[in-house]
């Protein structure tokens, strides 16, 4: 019986360990954006709340154009989005990055 000096992981690498035969290239997985059941709001106030387990953007429009004449500001909410604290730091980096960029292309943003 002849010897094999190599290792398993040398042995059976690119094999199937039960055919020996070269495995197939893994194709890396894509990501597929269903925008079917997407529905779009515009919003022009923005709202955050959070627990130790979630993370609430509250999304609504401010549509008291003459502050004068009224003392109550109305905020129509038009969406809630719940976050896990990791994905809403995620989004935060992500938010940084990109208007990093747009401020480079468009110049500053001031308030």
């Amino acid at each position: 019986m002849k010897q094999d000096n190599a290792s398993p992981e040398t042995a059976l690498e690119g094999k199937t360990a039960s055919e020996g035969k070269p495995a197939p290239q893994a194709k890396p997985a894509q990501v597929v954006w269903n925008d079917k059941g997407m529905v779009s709001h515009f919003a022009n106030v923005v709202n955050i709340q959070s627990t130790k387990d979630q993370i609430d953007l509250l999304f609504g429009t401010n549509q008291t154009w003459n502050l004068s004449q009224e003392n109550d500001v109305t905020i129509d909410l038009s969406s809630r989005i719940m976050l896990t604290p990791l994905v809403a730091k995620r989004l935060s980096q992500s938010l940084i990055k990109l208007l990093q960029e747009h401020e480079a292309r468009h110049g500053a943003l001031t308030e």
